[in-house]
């Protein structure tokens, strides 16, 4: 059986990805310049040259004479089911899976011990698969880690118990953003919101029912990592598994 891509050029399924991108957002097909601007060319001529071999590969369907009026009829996305009835977008083309490694857990309720050996608490063949689209193109893959969320302080954020978050290893992070952190003189590690407040950090759930932790000398904390992606998770959590 042929894949979905098949004789699609790499410009070909960057335009059905901008196409199928902006007609779920928008509800309307893009112009010809809004999709020559996502492949960054120029000429309008040629992006029309490009849709109507995708005419040809019955990719889309279009009146020429009508502006937006690009119908795609084989989407490159297929869609998978995942918690809470949310869809996640899945990238037909192997070619564009990542696997990264799955680092260990995180705490997303109140800050919790972890083992001695830090976050390396799944076996070393333990790893996630990601489509690269779906990541940030600035995002280094070498950069990159996952870990598994346990807890429900960051509900609010869309992160629930079970979830896969990838994380960005850095150093130091703004005001807002949602940080992996390590409490050094307690080998705790937890998952919140980062404010820095003069010369304390607060550390701020995603949850009503909870409170925000203060760390008064942020010289006892480290940001191991910035969110950059959550992963929703339709089976049991990986750390509920035995045997």
């Amino acid at each position: 059986m042929a894949r979905r891509n098949a004789g699609l050029g790499i410009r070909h399924r960057k335009i059905m990805e901008f196409l199928t991108d902006f007609q779920e957002e928008k509800g309307y097909s893009p112009s010809i310049r809004q999709i020559g601007k996502s492949i960054k060319v120029d000429s309008t001529s040629l992006i029309d040259y490009y849709l109507k071999q995708l005419e040809e590969m019955e990719y889309i369907d279009r009146d020429e004479h009508i502006s937006r009026s690009i119908r795609i009829l084989k989407p490159v996305y297929e869609t998978a089911s995942v918690q809470g009835g949310m869809t996640l977008k899945k990238i037909s083309n192997p070619g564009d899976m990542l696997v990264l490694r799955l680092a260990g857990r995180i705490v997303a309720s109140a800050p919790m011990p972890m083992p001695a050996s830090d976050l390396a608490y799944y076996d070393p063949e333990s790893s996630v698969e990601i489509a690269r689209s779906l990541l940030p193109k600035r995002e280094k893959i070498s950069e990159l880690f996952a870990l598994e969320v346990q807890g429900d302080s960051m509900i609010d954020a869309m992160v629930n118990d079970g979830d896969i978050i990838v994380v960005r290893q850095v150093e130091s992070a703004e005001n807002g953003e949602m940080v992996a952190v390590w409490l050094n003189d307690t080998n705790e590690t937890t998952l919140k919101y980062f404010y820095r407040e003069g010369s304390r950090v607060r550390l701020q759930p995603a949850n009503p029912n909870l409170g925000p932790i203060y760390i008064e000398n942020p010289e006892r904390m480290r940001i191991m990592g910035k969110v950059v992606m959550v992963i929703r998770q339709v089976k049991p959590p990986i750390s509920s598994k035995t045997g």
